[in-house]
């Protein structure tokens, strides 16, 4: 009897992938990447740049920065092997074979650059489902051998975390924070939130249980986002009497967990683990820079080149 009921399921299509779009997808990424906007506009983004400006003028503008920064350093090359690559690139582009900047030059442009997440992220005509969630980076691309053998005459450099917000719609980060490793998930979600909120309507959070606490269901509430998220197994309604939102939350789940996970769509949280996931097959688990506002400024980057691959991958 069981298994006749099985079979007599209706049983989801599976979907099919175009893998010949999907790796042209892919091979497009490098072109997205190289943008010519710093040969064609210039004289214009100096002009720009340069307007008001106190002190000695710019002679790079920003387009060029950000095409090193997003091609090549974020990658693979450190700032004095971009100096050499650039090197290269100006024997066939005029425009900058007489003011080809050193390296120094190069890091000190990056380090005054803010970077943003793509704007056209947060274009959203309907509510959207966000879910927030973090994870680790190494400080250091040390080998686990490495860190065994000198662990007792290493300094432990630890990791840093990065906060983010998923729109579960469309896989893309509309939201994204980066703290010491030492900072609590549950504390960064009005953060994260208010990013999106102040550009989107959104309907629902999804959180595990690291955002429990009657603040975040409180602060939710205010802003009528239903709280999808998961209470621990020591809650008790007695001490949510003035918490409506938690204490509802409690009942339901205790009631039928089951039955929550499944009405509220709470399964799809993971897929900002899925994003995560791809970051680091991407970029890699560490990060380069040193000091906190280069970390800060390179983990925003990749960000964005992720939303770029995401946004382009969904459009072809």
């Amino acid at each position: 009897m069981s298994g006749g009921s099985k079979e007599e399921k209706k049983k989801k299509p599976r979907r099919r992938i175009n893998w010949s779009e999907y790796n042209e997808s892919l091979v497009r990424r490098g072109e997205m990447l190289f943008d010519d906007g710093f040969l064609q506009n210039w004289r214009a983004e100096l002009k720009k740049m340069n307007k008001g400006k106190e002190g000695a003028n710019y002679r790079y503008p920003n387009s060029l920065i950000l095409l090193l920064l997003a091609t090549v350093h974020a990658y693979l090359l450190p700032y004095r092997q971009l100096e050499g690559f650039l090197r290269m690139m100006s024997v066939y582009i005029k425009r900058i074979q007489k003011i080809v900047p050193d390296f120094t030059t190069i890091w000190w442009r990056v380090v005054k650059l803010k970077i943003n997440l793509d704007p056209k992220v947060n274009l959203e005509k309907d509510d959207i489902v966000i879910a927030v969630n973090s994870t680790g980076i190494k400080v250091t691309n040390s080998g686990e051998w490495i860190l065994d053998k000198w662990k007792n005459k290493r300094k432990r450099k630890g990791f840093i975390k990065i906060h983010v917000a998923i729109n579960i719609k469309t896989k893309k980060i509309v939201s994204m924070k980066v703290t010491k490793e030492n900072v609590h998930d549950g504390k960064m979600l009005k953060e994260l939130v208010y990013d999106v909120v102040s550009k989107n309507s959104v309907k629902k959070i999804l959180a595990d249980g690291g955002y429990d606490s009657k603040e975040n269901f409180s602060y939710l509430d205010e802003l009528d986002i239903v709280p999808v998220i998961k209470v621990r197994k020591n809650s008790t309604i007695k001490n949510n009497v003035n918490c409506i939102p938690r204490k509802s939350s409690i009942l339901e789940q205790f009631k039928d967990i089951k039955r929550w996970k499944k009405k509220h769509r709470y399964g799809m949280r993971w897929m900002a683990e899925s994003v995560f996931s791809s970051i680091k097959r991407t970029f890699g688990e560490h990060v380069s820079s040193v000091k906190w506002n280069n970390i800060v400024n390179e983990l925003m980057l990749k960000a964005s080149i992720y939303n770029m691959f995401i946004d382009r991958t969904m459009t072809s």
